[in-house]
């Protein structure tokens, strides 16, 4: 039971971690169901209460993380809050009209467009887009981290 509970769980991580790629997964809660079925599997002899209170901090910070990135970037950018809540509808709207592209272009996209309904210059609007990316991109960077160093310490606990 163990071996078909460690596979299910693996088969979860890389969906998880696909998913932190590619949106339309809720990344960190795969990776975390993962843990979490292969303890039931298990009956919980190998992984204690504390590694899943652990675990389960860990995911929390990672969507705190994940839910500010993006803001904080493009406010450190220069970006208003309109900025900030263009950035997020255009989140939005670019996975659901581009898919995987579209976690790139749409918080871009989204904080330009607010700064230009504002009617701030291209070339700050551009600088806001930028911010916006860079935060998407750092919050995903650090969300992969997050989850393998998870799945690692999965791993030295059984």
């Amino acid at each position: 039971m163990e071996t078909i509970a460690l596979i299910i769980a693996v088969i979860m991580f890389l969906i998880g971690i696909l998913g932190t790629i590619l949106p339309a997964l809720p990344g960190v809660i795969l990776v975390f169901g993962g843990m979490l079925l292969y303890g039931f599997m298990t009956n919980f002899t190998s992984l204690s209460i504390y590694f899943f209170i652990l675990q389960f901090l860990v995911m929390v910070v990672i969507f705190v993380v994940d839910f500010f990135a993006s803001a904080i970037s493009t406010k450190k950018y220069g970006g208003s809050k309109q900025a900030t809540f263009g950035a997020a509808v255009g989140m939005v709207a670019g996975i659901i009209f581009l898919g995987p592209l579209g976690i790139i272009i749409g918080p871009f996209g989204g904080s330009i467009a607010a700064e230009l309904l504002l009617g701030k210059e291209i070339k700050q609007a551009m600088r806001v887009g930028f911010g916006s990316l860079v935060g998407v991109i750092g919050g995903t960077i650090f969300k992969l981290f997050a989850e393998i160093i998870m799945i690692i310490y999965f791993f030295m606990s059984i």
